[in-house]
């Protein structure tokens, strides 16, 4: 069974920083592209960044050059870099492996 946990939200003002970290259990990671997605209250879940086994990333554009998005296929994990966050980033981030599995998702909350 794979396993998602996400790690890493938590609350910080406008212009902060988060580090959302990713583990995943299953070796298809090193195969598999992984996502991050978010969803706020009330709105759909919405695709954030992702990166393919080789490296290769794509970004949402409301990231506007924030947040950067890396792997380790050694030890299982997919990172992403948040930084001058925004209120407008306020939501629950969820790590993906393939669109296929997701964890629990962690909350980023920006307020002042």
């Amino acid at each position: 069974q794979v396993q998602i946990v996400e790690s890493g939200g938590g609350s910080v003002q406008p212009g902060g920083s988060l580090k959302l970290s990713c583990t995943v259990s299953d070796a298809s990671f090193r195969i598999s592209t992984m996502y991050w997605y978010r969803q706020s209250p009330g709105k759909e879940r919405e695709r954030v960044a992702q990166i393919s086994s080789g490296n290769n990333k794509w970004y949402a554009g409301f990231v506007e050059g924030r947040f950067s998005i890396s792997r380790d296929n050694g030890a299982m994990m997919v990172w992403l870099q948040m930084n001058n966050l925004r209120p407008e980033d306020t939501a629950v981030y969820y790590c993906s492996l393939a669109q296929a599995y997701w964890g629990q998702g962690t909350q980023v909350t920006v307020s002042s």
